[in-house]
């Protein structure tokens, strides 16, 4: 048992095995479609994106300066580039599936463009805020980063320099997070 749940990957393997099992399994009460699959993986590429979010809030970044110098550098060279990987992929999907679901459904551009009605503009509101967020990871948050973690050079000013928008952006997403979060469990569209 323990060789099983000490190996990631296998663990994912054997968890989307038992979610298509429930798919089929429940077929005839809860259709499996492009729709479901879609708002499937939403959720979980959501849950991971904002999940390390909140991680990077609430532990990392509050935790960092109270670890001693010679420890950090398993932080920083080992931990934190992972998290970033799975944060920035997850920011990217998260993204990538909701357009897919609001465009399946008929109401992307209506709600991109807050020309729809009701719970159409509230999903568009949502919508424009994890753009936001999703740009402040890509485009703000991860080259901070790389510098921040010696992924790239950077002298020891362009470091400092980097850190207090890292936290900016960063904390910008925490922010918006909330509103998002709201947008997007209280649309109830189809």
């Amino acid at each position: 048992m323990a060789k099983f749940f000490g190996n990631l990957h296998l663990v994912l393997v054997v968890g989307l095995v038992a979610a298509v099992a429930v798919m089929l399994g429940y077929g005839a009460s809860a259709p499996v479609d492009t729709n479901s699959v879609f708002r499937w993986l939403h959720a979980f590429f959501g849950i991971l994106w904002i999940g390390l979010l909140y991680y990077l809030n609430f532990v990392q970044v509050p935790t960092m300066p109270k670890i001693p110098a010679e420890q950090k550098g398993a932080i920083t060279g080992h931990i934190a580039p992972k998290v970033f990987f799975f944060f920035r992929y997850a920011a990217l999907l998260t993204v990538v599936t909701g357009l897919v679901i609001a465009f399946v459904n008929g109401y992307g551009h209506t709600a991109l463009t807050f020309s729809g009605e009701g719970s159409v503009n509230m999903i568009g509101l949502g919508m424009w805020l994890a753009l936001i967020m999703a740009f402040n990871v890509w485009f703000i948050i991860w080259p901070a980063q790389k510098k921040i973690l010696g992924i790239v050079e950077a002298s020891a000013e362009e470091k400092a320099a980097a850190a207090p928008r890292a936290l900016a952006a960063s904390r910008t997403n925490l922010l918006l997070s909330l509103p998002m979060l709201y947008c997007m469990v209280s649309a109830n569209l189809g």
